[in-house]
């Protein structure tokens, strides 16, 4: 069956754009202008994943506010926020909210589907059970890189992937220090 995938974006040209280049590869897609109409359809099904601009019609913030009741209602449905605003407030604000991913309006096509593909691989990873060689241990701190989770002292620890992989990268080699430019490309 194929996963569902809602963009909410209020500019109707890059809306049908990426709507276009997702059914090209066989996700269903539903497109949304506003939050208030994404809301009304999320409250009877919710999709598989969202893509949500920050902007929205007469909302500045509106995608912030999306993302927050999307994350209520549920844990793991994948979020991604695709906007032109690339400041660094924005981005630490949208991934606090919940969101999994922050991609900027001018990320390529192929770029944005291996995202998407990568967000679902994911959650079928899930499903399966762990396997030893996935796991890595420092302490009472224990990562699961094929599922991409993280608990401390035996409890689960809600991250984004980006926060996972952050930690990875520290996690990975103890004691050494990272710049925020190496942890970014990690």
């Amino acid at each position: 069956m194929a996963k569902r995938i809602a963009i909410v974006e209020d500019e109707a040209a890059i809306r049908e754009n990426y709507a276009d280049v997702l059914r090209k590869q066989g996700y269903e897609v539903q497109t949304f202008s506003n939050r208030k109409d994404a809301m009304r359809s999320f409250d009877i099904r919710l999709p598989n994943l969202a893509i949500i601009d920050i902007g929205l019609e007469n909302e500045i913030d509106g995608g912030f506010t999306l993302c927050q009741a999307l994350r209520s209602m549920s844990d793991t449905l994948p979020i991604i926020f695709l906007t032109a605003r690339d400041n660094d407030f924005d981005t630490v604000s949208g991934l606090r909210m919940g969101a999994d991913d922050y991609l900027t309006k001018d990320i390529s096509l192929p770029h944005l589907s291996a995202r998407i593909a990568a967000l679902f691989r994911r959650l079928d990873v899930l499903d399966q059970p762990t396997s030893p060689e996935n796991l890595l241990q420092r302490e009472k701190l224990v990562l699961d890189i094929g599922r991409l989770t993280i608990q401390w002292d035996g409890i689960p620890v809600p991250l984004t992937v980006t926060e996972f992989w952050m930690v990875h990268a520290l996690v990975k080699f103890p004691g050494h220090v990272k710049s925020r430019q190496v942890l970014m490309q990690e």
